[in-house]
């Protein structure tokens, strides 16, 4: 399967190996087989040739999507006619975790849980610093999350889709707030536009040159629910996100809006199926719920809805028209991908001279 990742891939290849020109000529005669040595030359491990049939049950699928940290599963059957094999579909995290939103919902144990008690996600863990206190060359307050600032430049955001293998980077200030996400679409966007040297552009530069209709970006805080979170999945397609301080870090001397974390579908589906680990066997389930005691529920609080429960009232309360037919997307962060429940669909101010976003469906 030809994604968005290999085409990130090719990108940092050439752009660090070829010139402009030469790139241009070489894409016209390049081969799709050439794939395997550029990911050798760029020490990237190769993607997982992956594989169902359409009779296979979705435990048996969600375990191959959790072991392979794949994004999609094309469903694959023989042609009576041919005799040979066909795609009939793709599977894809978002379609997988809606149904089980959907139609299992009750068979998940926790659903009242904050996301982060219930590990759900990448967390910020700072790297202690030396004892003189400085900060070394390269040190990230946010380990182990990729970020980047309005100023860094594109191609090196574009490294850290190829090296990292996410689909997604926070831009903070430099108080660590979170005011954008970059993501691998938008460096496709610039290519498309025929934008290739504008891979040296910074990323408020590039920004300028995304889609207009830019949903803006799904953040939640650690202390929303896992329940929250599947309602929101069910609701309207959502691929990552980005965990910020709230209220409850602000009274512990953070700040409000603050990088926490990301959470990523994966991360769900890791904890709703359980942790697979490549060769295990498993009993013979159609679904597999990550079960332990459930804890008493925490008392009602008197405080404002939770950002997510604000975003999923805003969905409950907008004309509900299906989504189109997904078509396989880039996903990949953080990302790790990463995702968590609580969610809140605010657009963040775009840099000077960008289009406004739209507001989030």
């Amino acid at each position: 399967m030809f994604t968005v990742s290999d085409i990130i891939h090719l990108i940092q290849y050439f752009y660090k190996c070829s010139s402009y020109d030469a790139a241009a000529a070489d894409v016209e005669v390049f081969r799709l087989e050439s794939l395997r040595d550029i990911e050798r030359t760029l020490g990237v491990d190769p993607p997982p040739l992956l594989r169902e049939h359409p009779s296979a049950s979705l435990y048996d699928a969600s375990k191959r999507l959790i072991q392979t940290h794949a994004r999609r599963l094309p469903l694959l059957d023989n042609d009576t006619e041919t005799g040979h094999e066909v795609i009939v579909s793709i599977l894809t995290q978002y379609r997988l975790l809606k149904f089980i939103s959907i139609n299992c919902g009750k068979d998940i144990q926790q659903l009242h849980m904050p996301l982060r008690k219930l590990g759900i996600g990448t967390y910020v863990t700072p790297q202690p610093l030396p004892p003189d206190g400085e900060r070394p060359e390269g040190y990230n307050p946010f380990h182990p999350i990729a970020t980047a600032t309005m100023d860094t430049p594109v191609f090196d955001v574009v490294h850290m889709f190829s090296e990292r293998g996410i689909s997604a980077v926070p831009i903070v200030d430099q108080d660590g707030i979170v005011v954008n996400l970059y993501e691998t679409v938008d460096v496709i966007t610039l290519v498309r536009l025929g934008a290739y040297q504008s891979l040296d552009l910074t990323i408020s530069e590039a920004l300028n040159q995304r889609s207009p209709d830019f949903p803006g970006v799904v953040i939640c805080t650690a202390s929303d629910s896992l329940g929250t979170l599947m309602q929101l999945i069910k609701k309207r397609r959502v691929h990552r996100l980005v965990v910020v301080e709230g209220e409850e870090e602000e009274k512990r001397g953070g700040k409000k809006g603050r990088l926490l974390g990301i959470i990523t579908l994966s991360d769900v589906l890791r904890y709703i199926i359980g942790d697979v680990t490549i060769g295990e066997s498993y009993p013979e389930s159609s679904l597999h719920t990550t079960m332990s005691t459930p804890a008493p529920p925490e008392p009602a609080s008197s405080e404002s809805p939770a950002p997510a429960e604000a975003a999923v009232a805003a969905a409950e309360a907008s004309p509900a028209a299906d989504p189109p037919p997904e078509a396989p997307t880039p996903e990949e962060a953080a990302a790790p991908q990463a995702e968590s429940v609580a969610v809140e669909e605010t657009p963040v101010a775009p840099p000077s001279g960008a289009p406004s976003p739209a507001p989030a469906e």
